[in-house]
């Protein structure tokens, strides 16, 4: 039972009040967001809600941290639009599931370490237009349909919109200042839903989105041929859908962990969004994955357990069983206003101040990442691209540290002492460095203060020492690690051609 309980996290201190206002406050936010996403997708708008109950329901149970809420994000669901207008939303069921289980694959064989590869200022870009995101996706309730034609609000509907956002932003800032009993967002949702529908005013509401009512997800078996003709269409889609699920959820677990000061599990993360994209697939949901912004809320509203997104879930059920009047009638401008201030909230504004003391790269790296993310609104691909150009500038960066102390001992010797990593973008500058004519018969390269990296590494050791080969000089090789002797040994079908002395390798290796 012990441990049925701390699956709950109620073995340990929880403050059920705020556990369960916080969830209610997620519920809320993500009713309107996971019906637009479905109807952008051109999927029934059930769909959405469908998939913010099972997969908010499956991760908060069983994902990697207390804290995350789940659901029909929109990153996930835009990889499934071309698939859905080429082949119906029986195939797209296929792919969501599909995703899952290569989902629980990565968590399976312990892949979600990976995370550890996404550099800071990868991190401050992403969460930088991931709010800029949030914030511009809100501007869209200002406008209407007119006429055939999507048009900006005006005149007194755009007065009253405008007026409705800033009293909730006003209660989301200065209601904890006097009291913090209860989540300051779903105070402002109550006092503005209060406040329209007594009032009379008209302005537009949740029902002017789409309907939220609806009976349980029904199980469903995808209508599709089982061959590999469909494997090998949906494939692609999933992998994408899977890698996009992935990279949001375990960036939002890594956020959520430097928010909380505690440490999340990236590869039960894994499992456990796998496991609801399953779900979504045999129960009529269009998939999903961590969201970074009911997150925040729920964060902010000041929940720490997992409780919240459980409550948050049940709330989504209940009110597509039997709540839909009520929250059809919630006015569209409350939730914006919430919305508003998670997007400032979300976004670093630490990064700002310190773009004079970051290194120039790192600041380029914050910018390129955060513009992919809003131009694109694909946050996958931006953190893709940050790391890859990381990873490059590193490259760039440790290849100039190579260098090389040179000195003839008593014997006649030459000595090379070799300095920083041999790898592929430091084989050039390493080979530059000897004098083959002029070197005496014996030269020593010595690795102690070096490491042979990779086969490039290899191939130009194989290029030193067949020059000196060539006029008969003698190389011998000093301070190899283990695991570079091995990887030289595994190279033999290279070196055996150009190296002299060993009979087996050609190759003098002092293990010194």
């Amino acid at each position: 039972m012990k441990k049925v309980f701390n699956l709950f996290d109620l073995s340990q201190k929880v403050n059920y009040k705020t556990e369960i206002l916080a969830g209610l406050t997620v519920a809320m936010t993500m009713i309107p967001e996971s019906l637009s996403f479905a109807i952008l997708a051109g999927f029934p708008p059930l769909m959405g809600l469908y998939a913010a109950f099972i997969a908010g329901l499956v991760t908060a149970i069983f994902g990697g941290r207390p804290g995350m809420i789940s659901g029909g994000a929109g990153a996930t669901v835009i990889v499934l639009i071309a698939l859905m207008k080429s082949n119906g939303l029986e195939y797209v069921f296929a792919a969501v599931a599909l995703a899952g289980i290569l989902q629980i694959l990565v968590g399976l064989f312990k892949l979600g370490k990976f995370i550890r590869l996404v550099p800071h200022p990868v991190m401050f870009g992403f969460v930088n237009g991931l709010a800029i995101i949030i914030f511009m996706s809100q501007l869209e309730q200002f406008k209407t349909a007119l006429n055939g034609q999507i048009v900006w609000l005006s005149g007194n509907p755009m007065f009253i919109m405008v007026c409705l956002v800033a009293l909730t932003i006003g209660i989301v800032v200065f209601l904890p200042k006097i009291t913090k009993a209860v989540p300051s967002s779903l105070v402002a949702i109550i006092v503005v839903f209060i406040l329209v529908f007594f009032l009379g005013i008209e302005t537009k509401t949740v029902k002017d989105i789409a309907s939220v009512s609806g009976g349980f997800p029904p199980f469903h078996i995808p209508n599709i041929p089982i061959n590999f003709e469909t494997l090998k269409l949906i494939f692609p889609y999933s992998l994408i859908m899977a890698a996009v699920g992935l990279t949001e959820g375990l960036l939002t677990l890594n956020l959520v962990d430097e928010i909380t000061e505690t440490k999340g599990d990236g590869n039960r993360e894994c499992i456990a969004q796998g496991s609801s994209n399953i779900l979504n697939g045999f129960f009529f949901g269009m998939g999903g994955c961590p969201m970074i912004a009911q997150t925040l809320v729920n964060l902010s509203a000041g929940s720490r357990a997992r409780l919240s997104g459980i409550v948050a879930s049940f709330t989504i059920l209940v009110i597509i069983l039997f709540g839909a009047p009520i929250i059809e009638q919630l006015p569209m401008a409350a939730l914006v206003g919430v919305m508003i201030m998670v997007a400032i909230g979300t976004f670093e504004w630490a990064s700002l101040k310190i773009f004079n003391r970051m290194p120039k790269k790192d600041v380029f790296l914050v910018i390129i990442v955060a513009l992919i993310t809003v131009l694109l609104h694909n946050l996958a691909l931006a953190v893709l691209i940050g790391v890859i150009i990381s990873a490059l500038v590193f490259a760039w960066e440790s290849a100039k540290r190579i260098r090389a102390k040179k000195y003839i001992d008593d014997e006649g010797v030459k000595h090379y002492e070799i300095y920083g990593p041999l790898f592929f973008a430091s084989t050039t500058a390493f080979t530059e460095k000897f004098d083959v004519l002029n070197d005496p018969n014996e030269v020593i390269i010595d690795f102690k203060e070096s490491r042979v990296a990779d086969m490039s590494a290899i191939e130009a050791l194989n290029v030193i020492t067949h020059r000196y080969h060539k006029i008969g000089k003698k190389v011998h090789l000093r301070h190899l690690s283990k695991d570079c002797i091995q990887l030289l040994n595994n190279a033999e079908a290279i070196i055996d051609v150009n190296i002299i002395e060993d009979p087996t390798y050609k190759l003098v290796v002092d293990k010194l």
